[in-house]
């Protein structure tokens, strides 16, 4: 009989990818994967630690979960294995542990190649529950199931983890570690796998994804450039993709191969997080705005039509009204077709949570507003000027109504459109009729 499990994803595209290589853990186990938790075997939450109040919001889930759990037990329909993985339970598994005794298993980023075993003690008689938030030595990724089958026509590839920056702001280096980049051929490899399993594009993910430097054939470590000119090479693999990126990793070799590579998109998310260089030192990002710029300007030079998503803080500490408007005349200047803006919030453990300059939440409020009103008239201008454009779209998936597909265009846009089902997995020039916040809608192209 197979078991169920049901794993709640949360945060950035790691967890998505660290998702599906659990489900890919746990099949050998006899586990297949199910929409929800209610009648679950085993229930996962995998969490990010990046998101105000995540902890607590995870506790919330929890106690939903546990719910399930009585009902469960009640109806004879046996035990439900509840575990937490992902960043918040590497920040507090003991906490967790703690105020949720029920949990079963907590287990970091990571750990969870260890899946199939934490599972097995779980489910052991007189099993008190399992924690596992260490760094192992042996890297992971030896450790996780060479096949890569079905993962769609657009999927994930971790290709590093970790950070060594150390931004004031940023959870990342305590809950996921230091940097470390796998091999080259160990990537290229599960890229072929994943092409053969149906996918036409791939996206490289790491915490500072251009700060890759895995060891390559021939010995010599490799930079994201050089990783991305040799994926080209896979027959099947139509589009590369990489997020997130560092400002002060992007060199030349990079540059070149968004000049070089038809098959790399021309949609680069490039943080920037503060147009102030005064915000910046304090948010140690160890780059100025005009180096944004700069690097902005070189990567635009090498591919004309590159669009820019980006990340910005309002409101860190120290910050004033002259940081603000810096930071709203370079988002001016750049013009961004997508862009994520916060108010700064504190996380426990890092050194901006312990600053005595807090910024009022009203201040960090009015200022969001005004970021972000300026944000979304770029984002609309950049939609409506691919009005009456042929975009090439991947056909990803059926959209909500009949005899409707969804794609995206090279720019990571939404494109609704009417095709049959059967064209899923194609690249198709569509024409752009139409054009709102978030996606774009067309018909496809004679």
């Amino acid at each position: 009989m197979t078991k169920r499990v049901y794993i709640a994803t949360y945060g950035c595209q790691m967890n998505v990818y660290d998702t599906a290589r659990m489900v890919e853990l746990l099949a050998p186990l006899g586990f297949g994967k199910v929409q929800t938790p209610e009648n679950a075997d085993l229930v996962i939450l995998n969490t990010c630690h990046i998101r105000e109040k995540a902890t607590e919001k995870v506790f919330s889930e929890l106690g939903k979960i546990r719910a399930l759990k009585l009902q469960k037990a009640r109806r004879g329909d046996g035990n439900m294995v509840i575990g937490v993985a992902g960043c918040v339970a590497q920040a507090e598994g003991e906490e967790i542990r703690r105020r949720a005794p029920f949990v079963d298993l907590v287990f970091g980023p990571q750990t969870y190649h260890k899946l199939p075993d934490m599972v097995a003690r779980a489910l052991g008689a007189g099993a008190t529950g399992v924690i596992d938030t260490s760094f192992p030595a042996d890297p992971k990724f030896d450790h996780l199931p060479r096949s890569r089958p079905g993962q769609g026509v657009a999927a994930f590839l971790t290709v590093q983890e970790g950070c060594d920056k150390f931004c004031t702001f940023c959870v990342v280096p305590y809950t996921r570690g230091a940097e470390y980049s796998r091999p080259a051929m160990q990537i290229v490899d599960e890229a072929r796998q994943i092409i053969a399993g149906g996918a036409r594009e791939i996206t490289l993910l790491g915490q500072n994804v251009n700060s890759y430097h895995g060891k390559g054939p021939d010995g010599e470590a490799w930079g994201l450039g050089r990783l991305i000119y040799a994926l080209a090479e896979l027959p099947g693999l139509k589009r590369i993709r990489y997020t997130t990126s560092h400002p002060r990793d992007v060199d030349d070799e990079l540059i070149a191969a968004h000049r070089d590579v038809p098959q790399l998109m021309p949609f680069l998310h490039l943080p920037v997080q503060s147009g102030s260089d005064h915000v910046l030192a304090a948010m140690n990002r160890r780059h100025t705005a005009d180096d944004y710029r700069r690097i902005v300007s070189r990567l635009r030079a090498a591919r004309p039509d590159l669009a820019l998503s980006t990340d910005l803080i309002v409101g860190f500490p120290g910050e004033d009204d002259g940081d603000f408007r810096a930071t709203l005349a370079l988002v001016d200047e750049i013009s961004f077709a997508q862009a994520f803006s916060f108010k700064y919030s504190p996380r426990p453990g890092t050194p901006a949570a312990l600053a005595t300059d807090q910024v009022l939440d009203a201040t960090k409020t009015e200022r969001l507003v005004e970021l972000q009103s300026m944000v979304g008239r770029q984002q609309r201008g950049f939609n409506r000027a691919c009005i009456g454009r042929a975009l090439p779209v991947l056909l990803e998936k059926r959209g909500r109504h009949p005899g409707q597909l969804v794609g995206r265009s090279p720019y990571l846009q939404s494109v609704h459109l009417a095709a049959a089902a059967d064209r899923i997995g194609e690249i198709v020039p569509v024409t752009i009729t139409g054009a709102g916040q978030n996606s774009l809608a067309g018909t496809i192209a004679a």
